[in-house]
């Protein structure tokens, strides 16, 4: 394959990275509120989740290329770039914030000091995720590997229409507005990554580099999903509520690990 398929790459790059819009009619849904909300965020921690073990399923074999032998220089820049992205992350929120910045006092309380700050933050380590996932389209484009690539698009494809629910889920039964704009902005910071790795990967590509962003990915995606779970799980003003929520809660999260092993395995 040549530069005269360029287009038709690009087009199928683009159809991967924006199909993370398709999601934005559940979240604009009037339903996205009181026992919705909680299983729709319920269902968000559930798919990030899987991300976190599909990302390291890919990377695992160029980590460990004979078996439970490490390879030591993938592995110290798997661990670099984790600890980056975590700790980088960390300093970032904890940055001091306007108040026009915080979300609403009669709000519930978000994963991380702001709504839109833990958006923003979802919505950079799903991209990250998807940087990794364009960079192997890419690849495996200019190796002419048709029937992977069809795999590879479709299972890509419909991944990134369930990943619109953690990027939203801050934003559910809060108070906080989800302008058309906003929201669109940050499925963008998580979708373009696509397009932008699948340009990489179709020029050039580099096990490292897989490695690095795969760490990123996951140290951004570790960073955020550890307070999601926590907020999904304060107490709330009597003991039954907090059971009821809780099952919602252990329901919503299986859902949405299975939902994002299904779209994977299509």
């Amino acid at each position: 394959m040549g530069l005269s398929d360029l287009p038709l790459f690009l087009a199928l790059a683009t159809a991967m990275g924006l199909s993370i819009f398709l999601s934005l009619p559940i979240v604009y849904s009037r339903r996205a509120q009181g026992r919705w909300a909680v299983g729709l965020n319920a269902g968000a921690i559930g798919i990030l989740l899987f991300l976190l073990a599909d990302i390291f399923s890919d990377v695992s074999p160029i980590l460990y290329p004979s078996g439970y032998v490490a390879n030591l220089g993938y592995s110290v820049a798997f661990a670099v770039g984790f600890l980056l992205a975590f700790v980088g992350l960390g300093l970032v929120d904890n940055l001091p914030r306007s108040t026009a910045l915080r979300g609403s006092t009669d709000a519930p309380a978000p994963a991380l000091g702001s709504v839109q700050r833990t958006a923003f933050i979802i919505a950079l380590g799903i991209g990250l995720q998807n940087l990794t996932e364009g960079l192997v389209f890419g690849a495996n484009w200019t190796a002419g590997t048709v029937g992977i690539l069809a795999v590879v698009f479709v299972g890509f494809f419909l991944q990134n229409v369930t990943e619109g629910f953690p990027i939203a889920s801050p934003f559910l039964g809060t108070n906080e507005p989800r302008a058309v704009s906003r929201m669109a902005a940050l499925f963008l910071v998580g979708g373009l990554p696509t397009i932008l790795g699948g340009i990489i990967g179709y020029f050039w590509s580099s096990a490292l580099f897989l490695v690095v962003f795969d760490a990123l990915a996951m140290g951004a995606i570790t960073y955020v999903v550890l307070p999601m779970l926590r907020v999904a799980f304060r107490p709330l003003a009597t003991k039954e509520l907090s059971i009821r929520r809780d099952r919602i809660v252990y329901l919503g999260v299986l859902v949405g690990f299975v939902v994002g092993f299904a779209v994977n395995a299509l």
